[in-house]
């Protein structure tokens, strides 16, 4: 992978001391104008008002790992042990699915399709390879396994024009394009889009852009990497005063704000002292726009 000739880097700025051990998941909920986002090892769902500088915390008792809204009201969150749905009011639970057999498997990153399913991977707690999968939930709950023998099944992301899904699987630092059939809810491996360098750190949380680009949140990278996937070649890299970059997610009025969850876990106490404001969420206008959030069609 190589950087483009006009390659350039932006700064980000924090917008919450959320000081979060493994902030993740980050969404953009249009009409609430509010974040959301979760900490996963910190068990809890976060609704963030950046007008307000509001962040409303519902613990949910066990690891979490993202969060989507739903198009009648609420959201779904996945937890270790199977996707409730959250009353983001009252912070009720309800069970809606669990297909996970072993305890030392947890859900992690997860999004809607444009024909909102929720599509959401897992990985093994030592995160041993080929021990997780990606499963696709449709509108009544019922949930599929779609591939298997992934490490850390990652970020999540769907073309504009309903053709291809993008995947990342976190150890191999590759990320994968499918093609993805809108009416069926399935897919099918192309190739691989973009390689990471290991010292652009791992990749994690990814969104896209409405000119098609994939900003990626480099795990151990310190910051958001913008990456043309036609090229593979990086464009743009977006710094975060912390090392550990876990998710981002356009947002605000226009959606031309980047948000970017961090986490302070996996630091030592040295690394902690130098990035102190790492477990934080971060923001800044990158020149670019995101695209509305896909949000899960219940029929439940």
């Amino acid at each position: 992978m190589s950087r483009a000739k006009n390659y350039s880097e932006l700064e980000a700025e924090l917008v919450l001391d959320a000081k979060a051990t493994l902030g993740e998941g980050a969404i953009w909920h249009p009409s609430e104008k509010r974040l959301f986002w979760v900490d996963i090892e910190g068990r809890e769902l976060h609704l963030f008002d950046p007008t307000t500088d509001e962040n409303k915390a519902w613990p949910v008792g066990e690891r979490v790992g993202t969060v989507v809204p739903v198009v009648s009201g609420g959201a779904l969150v996945a937890l270790q042990n199977g996707v409730h749905f959250i009353n983001t009011e009252t912070g009720d639970l309800t069970l809606v699915a669990n297909p996970l057999k072993k305890d030392d498997i947890r859900f992690n990153d997860g999004k809607c399709d444009p024909a909102g399913r929720f599509w959401v991977g897992t990985m093994a707690l030592d995160s041993r390879e080929g021990a997780a999968a990606l499963y696709r939930m449709e509108h009544d709950g019922q949930m599929t396994q779609v591939l298997e023998n992934l490490s850390v099944s990652n970020g999540l992301v769907w073309t504009a024009d309903k053709q291809h899904m993008y995947l990342i699987d976190t150890p191999t630092r590759k990320v994968q394009r499918y093609s993805y059939d809108h009416e069926a809810g399935t897919i099918r491996k192309e190739r691989d889009a973009i390689a990471i360098p290991e010292h652009e750190g791992k990749p994690d949380g990814m969104t896209i852009d409405e000119k098609g680009r994939l900003w990626i949140a480099l795990y151990g990278g310190g910051g958001v990497g913008c990456w043309d996937p036609e090229t593979g070649e990086m464009l743009l890299k977006v710094t975060v005063p912390a090392p550990h970059t876990t998710s981002c997610a356009f947002g605000g009025e226009r959606l031309d704000t980047l948000y970017i969850t961090t986490a302070r876990d996996g630091l030592d106490n040295e690394q902690l002292h130098q990035y102190p404001l790492s477990g934080g969420v971060f923001a800044l206008r990158p020149d670019a726009k995101g695209v509305p959030a896909n949000f899960f069609l219940s029929r439940l």
